[in-house]
């Protein structure tokens, strides 16, 4: 006869299997990964890169594709780099398309076994709790919208933080998908398109510019579409603030 008293322990490990997966993957390719997915090894391989594409160009959308999901699910060092090497292999467009797709279908990976190991039950926690930490759950659920294109849009937000922190706070998958594709595509198209000059950084032995998002002409735009998301936000706190 089975050990009920197991049975909620060995439901409980299973659950958070993944996410744990991710942790360990994450800790992992931080340790061993560094080294091959960064801008040297891109600026190394970068003849060898463009052959394969010539030669195989579907084959290597898929191919990087599939590399970006992976280095976004898992939490691995590189998605930067990733970034640029879509503008570079693929230029701005349809670079930029590949780097979305494929980035929001990573952050769904790791949305949703974050959601399976913890967002239900801690959701659950929150939401019959009281005080600061239920209204800071009201909060949320009353502006999810804004707040998902928020934390994707302003640029000082981990990429990865941005796609645990909605997985805890019980976001529907189908928002979360939306906030994220629409979400990054301003810093994609940015980065992908400083990937996109690659060639001619390379052929100066420089290496590019990331903060090149944190420039006026550039960031005024973010700051401005950041405004725009939180506007639903300021008119529900003042209209209750008036009553109205």
């Amino acid at each position: 006869m089975t050990d009920m008293t197991d049975a909620p322990g060995k439901s409980a490990l299973q659950k958070r299997l993944p996410i744990i997966v991710v942790a360990v993957a994450a800790l992992l390719g931080a340790i061993f990964l560094r080294d091959y997915l960064s801008f040297s090894a891109l600026q190394e391989n970068r003849e060898a890169l463009i052959a394969f594409r010539d030669a195989n160009y579907l084959l290597a959308v898929l191919v990087f594709m599939a590399i970006y999901i992976v280095i976004v699910a898992f939490s691995l060092p590189g998605a930067a780099i990733a970034t640029l090497a879509g503008g570079f292999l693929f230029a701005t467009f349809p670079g930029a398309l590949y780097n979305v797709v494929a980035a929001t279908t990573g952050a769904l990976a790791i949305f949703t076994a974050a959601r399976i190991g913890f967002g239900d039950k801690l959701a659950d926690k929150m939401e019959t709790g009281s005080g600061v930490v239920k209204k800071i759950k009201d909060g949320i659920d009353e502006n999810q919208w804004s707040v998902l294109f928020l934390i994707r849009l302003v640029p000082a937000v981990p990429f990865f933080v941005a796609n645990l922190v909605p997985a805890l706070m019980d976001v529907p998958y189908r928002r979360f998908i939306i906030s994220t594709f629409f979400g990054i595509i301003p810093g994609s198209v940015v980065y992908t398109s400083v990937g996109a000059g690659l060639g001619e950084v390379f052929a100066r032995g420089e290496t590019p510019n990331l903060g090149i998002i944190f420039e006026p002409h550039i960031l005024l735009p973010i700051l401005g579409l950041c405004a725009l998301a939180a506007l639903p936000m300021v008119i529900k706190a003042v209209r209750g603030k008036d009553g109205i």
